[in-house]
């Protein structure tokens, strides 16, 4: 059976409305996205997913949306460092507007060779997100498993194991909603995209 891994971005932030690159800055929840946290482990306990551990990035707005499904389900959040928002250097806080055009042109042509200055490469965030969730499914084997990350992350993550194109990330996967669930199966090396986007509120 392998391990299925619910993938959840975080609730919405104070930067959601204006589409901020929050990267790993520390942006709050808004009200919103608290009521998602909460829509979130309403709907893992009516929609009986049996969840049977939680994992989540370090970042605040990971660990506010976690904390309800963790009080719901009895689960004790592991905290993996590895799980943080992909750092989008000179974009950090801002929007695209705020930039120099040539360089969202560049960004919007190939996100990975065309990385905002000073950002992690895009490749290696993808590495590190799957090197993650390989962890979490071995350790947590023929489980069912909650992980608390972002947007980003998540969907470099989901190219680097399902053999796509890291570049072609925002096209293939253009948006991850708050709250949403995107569910995978890892059972060795073979990963399965099994629910995308999975509104829980």
């Amino acid at each position: 059976m392998g391990t299925r891994l619910l993938l959840v971005r975080h609730g919405e932030t104070e930067w959601h409305a204006e589409n901020r690159y929050a990267g790993t800055s520390e942006v709050g929840l808004t009200e919103r996205g608290r009521r998602q946290a909460e829509g979130l482990a309403a709907y893992l306990i009516s929609a009986g997913e049996k969840v049977t551990a939680l994992y989540r990035s370090p970042q605040g707005r990971a660990r506010v949306t976690a904390e309800p499904s963790a009080r719901a389900l009895g689960l004790e959040p592991v905290v993996l460092d590895e799980l943080r928002e992909v750092h989008f250097g000179i974009a950090e806080g801002k929007v695209l507007s705020e930039l120099d055009p040539q360089v969202v042109a560049a960004f919007r042509a190939d996100p990975v060779a065309g990385a905002f200055p000073g950002a992690e490469p895009t490749a290696e965030a993808a590495r590190r997100g799957a090197a993650a969730l390989r962890h979490i499914a071995k350790q947590e084997d023929g489980g069912r498993v909650l992980v608390v990350a972002h947007n980003t992350l998540i969907r470099v993550t989901l190219c680097e194991l399902l053999g796509i194109p890291v570049r072609d990330y925002r096209r293939v996967f253009p948006r991850l909603e708050n709250a949403a669930i995107t569910e995978i199966g890892i059972d060795g090396d073979a990963t399965s995209l099994r629910r995308f986007n999975l509104p829980t509120s």
